[in-house]
């Protein structure tokens, strides 16, 4: 029976000494600096000796870490090539997770120029609405929506969630073809328990604080309440962006200037020590490249 060490401890102490700076290995890994001393501490305890000296605010390896630094070094580096040979079909393969409604109204329509551009590449898009584990769920790379905090991930702001109210033409139309902000107050809405309804509608002076949300349809996702909008369902609050291609084609139609937000985006989330993995950093600025052609006014 093998009497190692355990592996993600191993595997900090050789970045930490590789740059005998703890930041700098925590950056490496992804990881706080807090949690590298952790992990140093673990391994300096399993081994009974100390592996760096404490010195004017920075870390020194001892004479005996020092000499066994290089070769364990070495045995990661065949490690991660014997690892590599099995990742041939992994690299083959990106896997994307998702929320319905970005999926549905944008990257849906758009996917396929990312697999004509890498033919060779199979792509599999997942859509949930909880946060996919981007370790256990073989997830590659996730689109988030929230503020960009997530410990250990790379993060790219890709759009904010602003959000404004929308309705058919058909809807606009039965109600005499014009629709003042008050008229929201009686009118049918699509998810008015939503945050977003209680935020617009104070912004535009029509909610106070504190008031009940207003009854209507609830519906699980913004790409759900968009496609019932269309259909003449009533109002919906809606994120222009998602809904460029509807507004164009009249399928929808913005009721007023005021656009809201709660301070929300969408993000291109990642592992931070798989930036440098080829099919991640392709979709990454693939996507990226998209969303920004897709702000422009114009296009679809």
């Amino acid at each position: 029976m093998r009497k190692i060490p355990p592996l993600a401890a191993v595997r900090v102490f050789e970045a930490a000494a590789r740059h005998e700076n703890f930041t700098a290995a925590a950056r490496e890994l992804g990881m706080t600096q807090a949690a590298v001393s952790h992990q140093i501490r673990l391994l300096e305890t399993y081994l009974g000796q100390q592996l760096f000296r404490r010195e004017r605010q920075r870390v020194v390896l001892t004479d005996t870490a020092r000499r066994v630094a290089s070769r364990i070094g070495k045995g990661l580096d065949m490690i991660e090539a014997a690892f590599a040979e099995m990742r041939v079909d992994d690299d083959s393969t990106l896997t994307i997770s998702t929320t319905p409604t970005f999926a549905n109204a944008w990257l849906a329509w758009r996917i396929g120029r990312f697999q004509m551009r890498y033919p060779d590449m199979a792509v599999r898009l997942m859509m949930q609405e909880g946060l996919a584990d981007l370790a256990g769920d073989g997830v590659d790379v996730a689109v988030r929506l929230g503020r960009g905090s997530w410990p250990d991930l790379a993060t790219h702001r890709l759009i904010e969630q602003d959000f404004t109210p929308m309705c058919s033409p058909g809807f606009l139309a039965a109600q005499g073809g014009r629709i003042r902000p008050g008229d929201l107050l009686r009118l049918p809405l699509i998810s008015p328990h939503d945050p977003s309804w209680t935020c617009w509608l104070q912004e535009a002076g029509l909610m106070q604080p504190g008031e009940a949300a207003l009854q209507g349809v609830r519906m699980d996702s913004q790409a759900n309440e968009g496609h019932a909008a269309m259909a003449g369902q009533g109002v919906a609050m809606l994120t222009p962006f998602f809904w460029q291609q509807d507004m164009a084609d009249r399928r929808l139609v913005q009721l007023f200037p005021q656009v809201s937000s709660l301070g929300a985006a969408y993000w291109i989330v990642y592992p931070e020590h798989r930036r440098r993995t080829p099919k991640i950093r392709r979709f990454s600025e693939w996507l990226q490249a998209e969303i920004g052609v897709s702000a422009k006014p114009g296009q679809p």
